[in-house]
């Protein structure tokens, strides 16, 4: 337990965000006392640790949105980031398929979206270009971003860690917050396994985001819904299929990129991921199920408004997730080449959505603040590329607001 003065900030949370925000402090601040609490026994168990690799571009998301600044200066810096730590990444660029013509007019409007961002590189190519890069893909037209890039996230958050600590943060494991309190003098948090007191709180508690700003009086609503996604690893003999990544034209009336292949840095190949709902907030299994997750998910007006909207693709996403020929129907749209005997290993993540009260899923990096506190409330994709870029900005808030 801290002493009676506390450190003069708490991050609760030790995934990709969370570290980044301690060391931006920390670098900003030298000699700061800071403290990180994690819930889990080590960093990155969640989100950090069971993404997809990808550092992303900043073609999809609306332009003047934080996602799209964020995620285009958050590319620069993770790269530079990585070279910086000697953390292996690769540009092996991704491709936007338009699988027919009927495609083209939401592939064309995802182009002026990437060019308004500033995505380098962006160009839209051809079938027979297309071919050169992917000769195993089919599509009528696509973009190619040659920036966009793989990592393993984990390595990050580790590197990052070790930053903290020695700018002199501590880290503190196996700490999971029961209750916070604030006021004009500061916060006080209560865990698992004592009580901590600082003049500052940051939260980045990513699927637990909304049950820790609720502690502190802010509104329940928007709420986290969990959605799990699955991806396959190809087998060895069919890696070769695709060199890269390779997307389908995301599918307006879902607000989730479709299944995708996704190279890793290990030299994997992963096919995926679909969305369906996780029956408990952290259930990365079929069978896991938290009954209080569940309960707060199948009763929130929100998610019921979200289902009337979008019920159709979720039965469509649930189908693929028992029936491995589903999934491979969706693979073959890209790989026609692609077979069930090329599926191998399966594995999951699950995605912290926050959901408004009229079931619209927030698009953008939102924010609560109480007195002395700041809650990061939705930071799903591409928060991982984005992190030191949003970490800038949310250091930025705190001093604004200190």
């Amino acid at each position: 337990m801290e002493g009676a003065r506390g450190p003069d900030v708490l991050v609760v949370g030790a995934g990709i965000l969370g570290l980044a925000v301690a060391r931006e402090l920390l670098a900003r601040s030298p000699g700061l006392s800071l403290t990180v609490l994690e819930k889990e026994a080590a960093i990155a168990q969640h989100q950090t640790g069971h993404n997809s690799g990808v550092i992303h571009s900043g073609i999809y998301y609306a332009p003047g949105s934080l996602k799209a600044e964020l995620c285009v200066e958050g590319s620069r810096r993770m790269y530079e980031f990585c070279a910086e730590k000697e953390i292996p990444t690769e540009r092996c660029g991704k491709v936007i398929v338009a699988a027919d013509e009927s495609e083209v007019p939401r592939l064309e409007e995802l182009k002026r979206r990437g060019e308004a961002n500033g995505v380098p590189g962006l160009v839209e190519i051809e079938a027979d270009r297309l071919a050169e890069l992917e000769p195993n893909v089919t599509g009528v037209r696509a973009l190619h971003s040659p920036e966009t890039g793989i990592v393993d996230f984990k390595l990050v958050a580790r590197a990052l860690a070790d930053e903290v600590v020695e700018r002199g943060g501590r880290i503190v494991t196996g700490h999971a917050v029961t209750g916070i309190s604030s006021n004009g003098g500061g916060a006080r948090v209560s865990t698992s396994r004592g009580e901590f007191s600082a003049r500052r709180l940051v939260t980045c508690a990513g699927l637990q985001s909304d049950r820790l700003a609720v502690m502190t009086g802010a509104p329940p609503t928007p709420r986290i819904v969990p959605f799990r996604g699955t991806y396959y690893a190809l087998s060895e003999q069919a890696r070769w299929l695709v060199n890269g990544l390779v997307y389908p034209v995301p599918d307006p009336t879902f607000p989730f990129l479709g299944v995708h292949f996704t190279k890793q840095i290990s030299g994997e190949m992963w096919a995926g991921p679909n969305a369906v709902l996780a029956f408990a907030r952290e259930g990365y299994r079929l069978r896991d199920l938290r009954r209080q997750d569940l309960w707060e998910t199948l009763s929130y007006r929100g998610f019921r408004r979200m289902v009337r909207r979008y019920w159709r693709t979720g039965v469509s996403e649930a189908w693929g997730e028992v029936s491995k020929r589903a999934f491979v129907k969706a693979m073959r749209k890209q790989v026609p080449a692609v077979g069930v005997r090329d599926l191998g290993a399966r594995h999951a993540g699950v995605r912290a959505q926050a959901v408004a009260e009229d079931g619209t899923l927030l698009d953008d990096f939102w924010l609560d603040e109480a007195p002395n506190v700041t809650h990061i409330r939705n930071a799903p994709s591409p928060a991982a590329t984005s992190s030191l870029a949003l970490a800038r900005r949310i250091v930025d808030a705190i001093g604004h607001s200190a």
